[in-house]
């Protein structure tokens, strides 16, 4: 048997997820989680060997989960499944440690083929997010950059950027600069809008 933990913030999803990887006779729904700070103990205690994780969690998202269980559990191997067919997002996942990355609009059959595959070793990615992902390439942006982005999204000034960041305001005006233009947005709001869209953030 495959034991599965499941972790997704709306419950109506978690529960049919649920209900259809149980109706396959080597699938083992071991814990059904609603939030990212839940799942690393849960999967302590219920040992599974995939963690199918949301991206968006309440407390700890999907992508920082998947890196936490990969440094204290690392026999147990990760799915990302979520609403973002995104190539940022896809790249984060992967670099985080996952395994697997399929979109929630996929076919059930392509959710446990996902499942079957990570837990026999191999990577499985949604073909159409894998094909966008290739055509898009990597994130532009710096990590310093991502991170005047995600607090400029906040709608601070650049002294509340400057001031959360630890950075002085020219250092945030010129990460701002940079980031509005590997963006090619008009305003920081916007390319903010638009690092997020693409999962850069």
């Amino acid at each position: 048997m495959i034991r599965v933990l499941l972790a997704d913030d709306q419950a109506l999803v978690r529960g049919a997820l649920a209900a259809v990887l149980r109706l396959e006779p080597d699938l083992d729904v071991v814990a059904e989680i609603g939030t990212g700070t839940e799942v690393l103990a849960a999967a302590q205690r219920t040992a599974p060997d995939i963690a199918l994780l949301d991206v968006q969690m309440p407390g700890r998202d999907g992508l920082t989960v998947a890196a936490d269980l990969r440094r204290a559990l690392p026999g147990c191997r990760t799915v990302i499944c979520t609403t973002f067919s995104r190539p940022g997002y896809l790249a984060r996942a992967m670099s985080a440690g996952a395994a697997g990355y399929v979109v929630k609009d996929s076919p059930p059959e392509q959710l446990v083929d996902a499942i079957r595959r990570v837990h026999a070793g191999l990577r499985f990615v949604d073909p159409a997010l894998a094909a966008e992902a290739l055509a898009s390439g990597a994130s532009p942006l710096t990590g310093r950059e991502a991170d005047v982005l995600r607090a400029a999204a906040e709608g601070g000034t650049v002294a509340d950027i400057a001031r959360v960041l630890r950075l002085s305001q020219g250092t945030v005006r010129n990460h701002l600069s940079s980031a509005i233009g590997k963006t090619q947005a008009r305003t920081r709001a916007e390319a903010a809008r638009l690092a997020e869209e693409s999962g850069w953030l």
